[in-house]
């Protein structure tokens, strides 16, 4: 199926730009583009993409604050930040914010194009050169697990193998990876995935990372 993709900066060359490159794929269509971050969560209820590529820094309301928003509307568009900022502070909230990947402007055609097709699978995306200042940023937060009572009431209905899956998502395997590792079907690996993500009420794989960490499951280093 054609991926829909909707393309979300304040400026022109930018779009014209990644518009010209994704439409160049047989599988990715791009539906649309917005200006700003109010205008990207407008287009998203209008277009229904599959992806959104967000910019960080936008007028009136900026990329973060649209990710919140297009996430919190539950209409299944998935958000991939590019960003020329290799910033620990945006990683960090674009992710918190419900984005499913980030990537740097500066990625390749091939990058670009692969991190739509990884993200409208449901999968995780985070830019190798984001992935160690994004562990570092978690190792800032205090010792303390930063979860809501609901959270951790949630987190105490895992079972002891959905628990073990659930860490070695935010450690970056793959469901592949995750099932050599075990040494299980990987079709079993997606059939708990999809139970960590139901009882922790959460979106994506990148969510569960998140989870992990601010759960102290997983010790940055």
């Amino acid at each position: 199926m054609t991926i829909r993709v909707l393309i979300a900066d304040d400026q022109m060359m930018v779009r014209e730009g990644f518009s010209v490159l994704l439409g160049a794929m047989p599988d990715i269509e791009v539906v649309g583009e917005a200006v700003n971050g109010r205008d990207a969560v407008e287009r998203v209820r209008e277009l229904s993409p599959d992806v959104v590529l967000m910019d960080i820094r936008m007028p009136e309301l900026n990329g973060i604050e649209a990710t919140r928003e297009i996430v919190a509307a539950d209409g299944g568009a998935k958000v991939l930040v590019l960003t020329t900022f290799d910033l620990d502070e945006y990683v960090y909230q674009a992710l918190r914010a419900g984005a499913s990947g980030f990537l740097l402007k500066d990625a390749s055609a091939r990058q670009l194009a692969d991190g739509v097709r990884v993200v409208a699978a449901g999968e995780a995306l985070l830019a190798p050169s984001v992935t160690k200042r994004l562990i570092t940023e978690f190792s800032k937060l205090s010792d303390e697990p930063r979860l809501s009572a609901t959270a951790r009431a949630a987190y105490g209905d895992l079972t002891d193998r959905e628990t073990e899956v659930l860490v070695l998502i935010a450690q970056g395997l793959s469901n592949a990876e995750i099932a050599e590792r075990l040494v299980v079907a990987e079709s079993t690996i997606k059939t708990h995935v999809s139970r960590v993500l139901v009882k922790l009420g959460l979106r994506d794989r990148t969510q569960a990372a998140v989870f992990a960490y601010e759960a102290r499951l997983v010790t940055p280093g």
